[in-house]
């Protein structure tokens, strides 16, 4: 191994501590120039008992806070897990948020937050192998009108061959969507964005960001060689991100995380495909008895292998939600009985802090109290 895997949390967090290669990313991701980066807490208590959002990597560029979060396997709660960390981070800014003053009836003066100075957030999922049944290189969500979600729906206007209505009503949208009333625009300036490492490396058109992920990808085989790596030697951005990957520079723990992390990836992915299987004979059990009911009321045989296919699709989704879990609990306790810490086995279970905390106090691995 020549360089340790960027997209380990670990590297990950120590390549992007680094203010100029954060930097240098966002403005490739967003094909943009930031003038100003102000890193910021990544770590968050959001609850009286102590819940706590740690993100990656969270700063603020202007008048936007982002956060970056990598993920290195597949996880089923992915798209609310983030977005509530996208609600977090807009509502860690109420600590910092300046009073107005407001004149009672008796003339008292009252301090309430002032909302309006409230900035946009932008939410980076950086997926290592998810590809979210797309092929594109990203999938980015904004709160739009839902006006503009039935227009795309219409089919008795796309249908039509009057072009006049198509581009009026068009115009009814943009205009909606224009509308700054209250500061309404704020909405859209929202960004929930899932990067898919897998699509881009993959896809041929070359974006500014295309190196990065190129770059985590090779760094993912733990066999890599410097040869791997030539090509983004003479940036002088991705030379630094290579030199604080060098495994020349690793410590003796840093190697155990690395051989850790590897063997619990291997046994998450056993552990996925695991699920898929049992759910396949779970759901063609399920739909053989589905497709006997749909049988007898139908009165026709042909039910039966119409169960059987629908039991099938039905039968994945409920392996998933009923294997998830208590998968997630044994991958916990092999993970905390091989001695890793709380905050790793967090991360490869997929459990919250907390949860584990719990699992390793059952475990006689945590004090109590």
């Amino acid at each position: 191994m020549y360089l340790a895997p960027l997209n380990y949390d670990r590297f990950f967090k120590k390549v992007f501590s680094d203010k100029a290669i954060s930097k240098r990313f966002l403005e490739d991701f967003f094909d943009t120039t930031i003038e100003e980066i102000e890193l910021l807490p990544t770590q968050h208590k959001i609850s009286d008992d102590a819940a706590v959002v740690e993100f990656d990597y969270r700063c603020k560029i202007g008048g936007k806070y982002v956060i970056i979060d990598m993920q290195q396997w597949y996880k089923p709660d992915i798209v609310k897990r983030f977005y509530v960390y996208h609600c977090v981070n807009t509502a860690v800014q109420l600590e910092n948020m300046p009073l107005k003053a407001i004149t009672t009836t008796e003339q008292e003066q009252q301090g309430n937050k002032d909302y309006r100075s409230l900035e946009e957030v932008v939410t980076l999922i950086w997926l290592a192998d998810d590809t979210l049944n797309v092929d594109h290189d990203y999938l980015a969500y904004a709160m739009t009108p839902e006006l503009l979600t039935e227009f795309v729906k219409k089919e008795d206007l796309w249908a039509s061959k009057d072009m006049q209505c198509l581009m009026e009503e068009r115009e009814r949208l943009l205009a909606l969507l224009d509308n700054r009333t209250k500061q309404l625009d704020f909405l859209a300036k929202n960004r929930l964005i899932f990067a898919l490492q897998h699509n881009i490396v993959r896809n041929e058109k070359y974006k500014p960001y295309h190196s990065w992920f190129r770059l985590a990808e090779k760094s993912r085989n733990l066999k890599n060689t410097a040869a791997d790596f030539e090509e983004f030697a003479k940036d002088k951005v991705l030379s630094e991100v290579m030199r604080r990957l060098d495994k020349s520079a690793l410590k003796p723990d840093d190697m155990q995380y690395i051989t850790d992390f590897s063997q619990f990836a291997e046994q998450f992915k056993l552990w996925e495909d695991g699920i898929k299987k049992d759910a396949e004979v779970e759901g063609e059990v399920r739909g053989i008895e589905k497709g006997i009911e749909i049988g007898k009321e139908q009165g026709i045989e042909i039910g039966k292998e119409q169960g059987i296919e629908i039991g099938k699709e039905q039968g994945i989704e409920i392996g998933k939600e009923q294997g998830v879990e208590e998968n997630q609990l044994n991958t916990a306790k092999a993970a905390l009985l091989e001695g890793l810490s709380i905050e790793l086995t967090a991360k490869i279970s997929g459990l919250p802090i907390e949860k584990v905390q719990e699992i390793a106090r059952q475990l006689n691995l945590w004090p109590n109290g």
